[in-house]
């Protein structure tokens, strides 16, 4: 048996902030909660970014809206990534019965049934607010990067991003990156050389075949317009809640290339639009990214790099990213790395595999006088973790088993009504979902092409009417022919004249006398 009296010291010293902060639960020692052991996530901390693992059925879900309530409660809006379609219970109050009861007592909180202000977002044809992006507010770095391409074909890329800009061709949607690529890959060839270098017809054919595969994901339902803009992400109601954005890609979980896509180019326009604002006493918007493992498992290690570069740097501009994963080990290194919060729930050891990453998890994580880690990873149970985080010093806590507060809403999904209604009162819907088609590339290149095809076909229809007509004039009537007629004719009397003795001049001879 530990001091319960030197881990209530503990836990007291390493979790007790001046900010304001939010209770999620109360330590446990030996299995049992420990009275005034309480567990609070300091708001100013959370721009650290974190983690939440565990596998199947552990309470990850669960964790994830706790987290979210406290923080819509703290006036602090929320993004969601909903992949398996089951978080959209935030939005309707939750019900009491025996066990929240029971765990509310040992936990000493208070259960309020709440339901939260929440938006639906779609990547695709889901119910819900459209999220849409321009391939011009990708820029040539980040698509490129999305596609994989190597530094000259990168190079080409912004090329053509140039080239549209200097000659009015907004880049909208794939279909018009597309036409401006077979566009300068063949009529505008010559044109694009003149002013900017020689172009790689393997090159052209490369990002076409890069193109096409990231449309076969649907990315094409992605890019165009109306574009959506992140400030809609940071929205409070009028109680003062943050509104909890919802983003439903449940059909993604085969298209991960659309996914990350998504992903990377949310963060990045997020980075670019937000101002640096240092420590801020609170975040200005919480991400959290469920099955993590999506983004990581299919992205090249050019993704990857910008994924990591992102997460150390939008920290700084107030915005905390939370990846939500069955394993630890599914989170590069280096990304893992920048994640101060981490929450983890029970791990299965069925395999010698599995307690070897077991055991690898359980050294991500500070050592403590009170727990056998990689023990108590198996053992924790359902609706706890084991805990750590940074403080207000950016030192880490230390590792707690943590019995975990129960949402105050539905800890299920929304039925299709409720879904209906919520979308039906949004203020953002149906200004995003009404589509744009505005004139760009696509449009702007084929006119040009169709310009010239009818100048083409008027200066062969031309030719085709002057041959016509010498054909109906007569062979003779041509003055050409007529003049090569009369030089042959001439030629052909002299010589009949010379041939008779009277024909031309003749040389007189002129007779010398001595």
């Amino acid at each position: 048996m530990a001091d319960s009296s030197k881990f209530l010291l503990a836990v007291n010293d390493g979790y007790s902030f001046k900010g304001e902060s939010y209770k999620i639960g109360r330590a446990m020692l030996d299995g049992q909660v420990v009275q005034g052991a309480d567990v609070f996530i300091p708001f100013k901390t959370l721009n650290r970014h974190g983690l939440i693992a565990g596998a199947t059925g552990t309470g990850k879900t669960k964790t994830l809206q706790v987290l979210a309530e406290g923080l819509s409660d703290a006036s602090i809006p929320v993004v969601m990534m909903d992949i398996k379609g089951d978080l959209s219970g935030i939005g309707a109050a939750g019900t009491l019965n025996n066990k929240i009861d029971d765990r509310c007592q040992k936990l000493e909180v208070e259960y309020k049934p709440t339901a939260y202000p929440i938006e639906f977002l779609t990547l695709s044809e889901e119910k819900g607010t459209r999220l849409r992006a321009t391939v011009s507010e990708f820029g040539p770095i980040l698509l490129s990067k999305i596609l994989d391409l190597n530094d000259t074909q990168g190079g080409f890329v912004a090329m053509i991003f140039k080239y549209c800009d200097d000659n009015q061709l907004p880049l909208l949607d794939l279909k018009d990156f597309v036409k401006v690529l077979q566009f300068v890959s063949d009529e505008g060839k010559a044109e694009l050389e003149k002013t900017y270098g020689k172009i790689s017809t393997t090159s052209t054919g490369t990002i076409l075949r890069k193109v096409i595969e990231l449309q076969q994901q649907g990315a094409d339902i992605f890019f165009g317009e109306r574009s959506f803009d992140v400030d809609d992400l940071m929205r409070i109601d009028s109680q003062g809640r943050g509104i909890v954005s919802i983003v439903r890609v449940t059909d993604l979980q085969n298209r991960p290339k659309l996914f990350s896509t998504f992903m990377l180019q949310m963060l990045a326009e997020i980075y670019a639009t937000c101002p640096e604002e240092g420590d801020l006493d609170k975040p200005k918007l919480v991400i959290f990214i469920d099955e993590a493992h999506l983004i990581f498992n299919e992205a090249s290690q050019a993704l990857l790099n910008q994924i990591e570069t992102i997460v150390k740097l939008i920290r700084s501009k107030g915005i905390g990213i939370f990846f939500c994963t069955q394993n630890p080990m599914d989170v590069p290194a280096s990304v893992l790395a920048q994640l101060g919060l981490k929450v983890q729930h029970a791990l299965r050891a069925f395999t010698a595999a599995d307690r070897k990453v077991i055991k690898q998890t359980a050294e991500n994580y500070p050592l403590s006088d009170f727990y056998k880690t990689d023990e108590l990873l198996t053992q924790v149970g359902i609706g706890e973790a084991l805990i750590t985080m940074l403080n207000e010093k950016g030192i880490p806590t230390p590792l707690v088993h943590c019995m975990l507060r129960a949402p105050q809403s539905r800890m299920d999904i929304l039925s299709d009504s409720e879904i209906d209604t919520i979308v039906n009162n949004s203020k953002i819907a149906s200004f995003y979902n009404k589509v744009i088609n505005e004139k760009s590339a696509y449009e702007i290149l084929s006119e040009k092409l169709e310009a010239a095809a009818a100048r083409d076909a008027e200066v062969q229809q031309q030719k085709t009417e002057a041959k016509t007509e010498r054909r109906e004039k007569g062979i003779l009537d041509d003055p050409l022919v007529r003049s090569f007629a009369r030089n042959a004719g001439n030629q052909i009397i002299r010589s009949l004249l010379g041939a008779i003795g009277i024909g031309g001049s003749r040389r007189r001879t002129t007779t010398k006398w001595f």
